[in-house]
Order: structure tokens, then C-alpha cells, then sequence
């Protein structure tokens, strides 16, 4: 059997694996016989293994072959007339490095998770959509065609709304939920006219020719068409990895369990719009205007969440923006080229991050010295070195949250009560 062979199978696995625990747990439920605590435990640490292992191997065999990048196809989705839908994925270094980091920070949180969710009620329905998270930033890491990253672009939003609103007996984290959910139908709606405009454009779904052509040319875009499909993967980074004027959002997905913040907000879900721009820095690269808006982005979203993380009272909400000023750093580094000092400051910070989350539950005995910190620094810096229209804009969150509530949520969720409603009209349902 050839390296090359070896590899493919290699990344298969990588994706098969998470897949059969979706199907291994879902299966059960949906017929309502759930598996016990034990063989969930099992089956999902079978599955972390054999992840990590392959994608591990994988990048072995990637560099000790010399680091070229590689297109796997699977065949193709179904076609439409001229136009197929690939299921590829692209091997290179990047794919493969972020897929290690993502299979060993979910071994890690699954782990974490046997334990501080035992006996939990909805300790089946949290590994559920765990195994629906792993495959579908696996298949973000791995996408060698627009159709299968928009697929799992769109289920690590699905993924990360259900698990915000895991403790769906209280008001607060439903609402949240449904809040996060409506600010990525942006992110999903931007990334879907991508996808589009991509096919009808280059004639094309192919990433390898979007992501690696020297020129865009070499994907059979113009210069204009290049800008506009760039700005499209922006404003899908920006309502995944919470950048301005989205992160209002981030604070809010903290009402779900612990292990899933570290994993979504801490290391994984936040860094995906990241690496989407890491892997699309070259076509960044041909346009001017992108890597400006890009950085504009970053760069004003690492303000704000500096101003806005000094004058948090809880840990959670502290640590979400911290977070956040690292992500509009790397966003920043990105867009000015620096791609080899972004994947290791993204790396470093997932895992710095992923610690503190995961920390937090057994530090909470620390709270109350860490308010009195942070009230110490905000009243100090009130009297004597920032104005106070300054404070008054990071405690209000930078009045973003109003903004965005009206112009995206709310617009969205009316739109979702009509449909409710007209669904139920037409299913005779007229007093409900």
C-alpha cells in the first residue's frame, strides 16, 4: 500500500470516526433506548482515540512526504445539470494541524465532561451533540470544497445553539440560544453566498483552486469577483468568531455547561472563522480592500473587548472577552500576511484558553478577590486615567448589543413566529 493510500485512509478515519459516534448515540435515542453513561463513556472514547490517532498519522505521513498540499475526493454529493458538488478534502499542513488541535482539545473535553456531567440529566443529549460538534469542525479542518465546508460551517452553529440552550428548564439560556442561532444566520447566509457565487463563478467548488492559486485567476475569478466572495468570507467570520459589531453574542453562550464554553468559546468554535481566514489568506491577499476590512475588523474588536473584559464582575463573561481580544489579534495578523505567527498564536491560545475554562468551576472560590480586583481597577481608572464615557461604553458593551438585536435578531425571530404561525394555519391549527 502507497504513502499516499495510507494517508487518504488516514483521513477518513479522521472523519468516519465522529461520524459513527453520531450515528452509535443518535441511533439509540432516536428510538428511545438510549445507551448508559458507561457505553457513551466508551464509545466516545474510542472515538476521541482513533481521531486523534489518524489525523495524528496523517500529518506524520503529510510532512515525512514532503508537505505538498493534496485533494482527496470521495466522489461527488449528487449534480445539477453541469454543476457537481464534491465531497473533497484538502490535505496540507494547515488542515492537518488544525485537525490534531481539534481532535486532542476534544479528547480532553470529553474526558472533562464524563465527569462534571455524571448523572446529569441530558448527559445523552450533551454527548449527542458533542459527536455533532467533533464531525463537523473536523469537516471545516479537512473541506476540500465549498459544499463540504459550508456544511460544516453550518452544523458547528447548529451544534454550539443546541448546546447553548442545553439547560433548556430555565428562561435565560433558550433565549440566549435562540439569540446566537438567529446571529448566525448571517455568518450561514454569507458563507451560503459564497458558496453560490463560487460555483457560478468559477464554475467550481474547489478550494484548492480558491485557496492556492497564486493568482485569482487560477480559480477563474476576476479581480472584482475575488473581493466580493472575500468580503462574503469575512462577514461569515465575523458572526462565528464573534467579531464587531457580533459580539454580543460571546458572553451569552456562556449559560451552557462548562465543558461546552471551553470547547466552543474558549478553544475550538471561536478560532474556526480564524483558521477559515488562514486557509483563504491568499485570496485575501489579491485584494487591497479585504485584507483592510479584515483588519479593521480584528483590530477594532480587540479594543473593544479589551475595554469590555476590565469591567466584568463574573469569570465567564471575563474570560469570553479575553478571549475575544486574542481572536481580533489574530484577525489582525492574518490580514497583514503574518500566517506562520497566526496558526501558533491561534494554537497557543486555544489551549491557554481551553485550561482556564475548564479551571474556572474549581476556582470559584476566587471570584470574590477577582471582582474586588476588577472594581478596584475600574474605580481608579475612573478618577484618574480614562473618561468616564469610556467606562460608561464597556459596561453597556459598547451599545453594539441594541444594534444588533434590532437589526438581525429581532427581524429574525418575528420572521420565525410568522412561519410558525403560518405552518400551523396550514395544518388546521387556528386557535394555537
Amino acid at each position: 500500500m502507497s504513502a499516499d493510500a495510507v494517508l487518504q485512509m488516514a483521513v477518513v478515519v479522521t472523519v468516519l470516526a465522529p461520524a459513527l459516534l453520531l450515528l452509535a448515540l443518535g441511533v439509540p435515542s432516536f428510538l428511545r433506548r438510549p445507551l448508559s453513561e458507561a457505553w457513551i463513556g466508551g464509545a466516545t472514547r474510542l472515538s476521541s482515540l482513533a481521531t486523534f490517532l489518524a489525523s495524528a498519522l496523517a500529518l506524520g505521513l503529510h510532512l515525512a512526504s514532503g508537505g505538498g498540499a493534496r485533494v482527496f475526493s470521495l466522489g461527488a454529493w449528487f449534480s445539477l445539470g453541469h454543476a457537481g458538488f464534491a465531497f473533497d478534502f484538502l490535505v496540507d499542513g494547515l488542515s492537518l494541524g488544525f485537525a490534531v488541535l481539534s481532535s486532542a482539545i476534544c479528547g480532553v473535553v470529553a474526558a472533562f465532561s464524563f465527569r462534571y456531567l455524571h448523572r446529569e440529566h441530558g448527559f445523552n443529549r450533551y454527548f449527542i451533540q458533542f459527536a455533532l460538534f467533533v464531525l463537523s469542525i473536523t469537516l471545516v479542518a479537512l473541506a476540500g470544497s465549498i459544499e463540504v465546508l459550508f456544511v460544516g460551517w453550518e452544523l458547528v452553529g447548529i451544534s454550539s445553539a443546541l448546546l447553548v440552550g442545553f439547560f433548556h428548564e430555565r428562561r435565560a439560556p433558550v433565549a440566549n440560544a435562540l439569540r446566537i442561532f438567529g446571529i448566525y444566520r448571517v455568518s450561514d447566509a454569507a458563507m451560503l453566498g459564497a458558496a453560490v457565487l463560487l460555483h457560478h463563478w468559477a464554475g467550481s467548488g474547489s478550494l484548492s483552486r480558491l485557496f492556492l492559486g497564486a493568482e485569482t485567476a487560477a480559480a477563474g475569478l476576476t479581480a472584482r469577483q475575488a473581493v466580493v466572495i472575500s468580503v462574503l468570507l469575512i462577514l461569515a467570520v465575523a458572526g462565528k468568531s464573534a467579531l464587531l459589531p457580533f459580539s454580543g453574542w460571546l458572553p451569552r453562550a456562556m449559560e451552557g455547561p462548562t465543558p461546552s464554553s471551553a470547547v466552543y468559546y474558549g478553544a475550538l468554535s471561536i478560532h474556526a472563522g480564524c483558521f477559515l481566514l488562514l486557509r483563504a489568506e491568499p485570496l485575501l491577499s489579491q485584494s487591497l480592500a479585504a485584507r483592510v476590512l479584515a483588519a479593521l475588523a480584528g483590530l477594532t474588536t480587540a479594543v473593544y473587548a479589551t475595554l469590555t473584559a476590565r469591567v466584568q464582575t463574573d469569570v465567564k463573561s471575563a474570560l469570553s472577552y479575553g478571549s475575544l481580544t486574542q481572536v481580533g489579534m489574530i484577525v489582525v495578523e492574518i490580514s497583514v500576511g503574518l500566517t506562520g505567527l497566526a496558526f501558533v498564536h491561534l494554537v497557543g491560545h486555544a489551549c491557554f484558553r481551553l485550561l482556564q475554562f475548564l479551571s474556572a468551576p474549581n476556582v470559584l472560590h476566587d471570584l470574590h478577590e477577582l471582582e474586588g480586583r476588577t472594581a478596584g481597577r475600574f474605580r481608579a481608572g475612573a478618577r484618574s486615567v480614562q473618561p468616564r464615557w469610556l467606562y460608561l461604553a464597556a459596561l453597556e458593551r459598547g451599545f453594539v448589543d441594541s444594534l444588533v438585536d434590532r437589526t438581525v435578531v429581532f427581524p429574525f425571530q418575528r420572521l420565525a413566529r410568522g412561519l410558525d404561525r403560518f405552518d400551523r394555519l396550514l395544518c388546521g391549527e387556528w386557535k394555537r
